[in-house]
């Protein structure tokens, strides 16, 4: 139960995130049942090189259970209750392309599904690039595949790309870089 006396329980509690229930009196005096995910936030990382081919990011195409399927997105992943932003950043960075990066760039927060969680993603570009592998997690199907950061903005763009964290992200890597012009402030607000 919550302080106004109505309900708020988990009915799963998992390492990661935790399912809740809730009730609520919506304005009109309705009693309001919703469920909702509580997250401690996740990582978005654009892993970026400059070589003679010109400049290009790490994506991964990783199996998605939930589309049965595997998706083109950028390294991404869900840090620890109370981890640092960054450490969870280097760390699925390491687990997910085996590269380290010496520069975190913040390119500012979104809500992936602010329907069903509270899940803040916090999006970064990553610089200075040098092999350093962690081992991936058990459960992750992953390829590693260097794109023309050209052909992953058209991508983005058109809705070839279509995972939403790796559009957001590619998005604000192309505003940063001055290829689009948004402003550069990203900032909590």
């Amino acid at each position: 139960m919550t302080k106004d006396g109505h309900r708020h329980d988990i009915i799963w509690e998992g390492t990661s995130w935790h399912l809740y229930v809730t009730e609520r009196t919506l304005p009109g005096g309705t009693l309001h049942e919703s469920v909702y995910i509580d997250h401690p936030g996740s990582v978005v990382i654009v892993p970026w090189q400059e070589s003679e081919r010109g400049q290009e990011v790490f994506m991964l195409r990783q199996y998605r259970h939930s589309l049965r399927d595997s998706i083109l997105e950028l390294p991404a992943g869900t840090r620890e209750w109370g981890e640092d932003l960054l450490v969870c950043a280097q760390r699925e960075l390491r687990e997910e392309t085996g590269f380290s990066a010496k520069e975190f760039i913040p390119l500012g927060q979104c809500w992936p599904a602010p329907g069903i969680t509270n899940e803040v993603m916090n999006l970064y570009l990553a610089k200075g690039l040098q092999y350093d592998p962690l081992q991936k997690d058990l459960d992750e199907e992953i390829e590693v595949i260097t794109y023309n950061f050209e052909d992953l903005f058209a991508m983005a763009v058109d809705g070839r790309l279509q995972d939403a964290k790796s559009v957001v992200g590619i998005l604000r890597t192309a505003s940063y870089i001055g290829k689009i012009s948004f402003s550069n402030n990203y900032g909590d607000d």
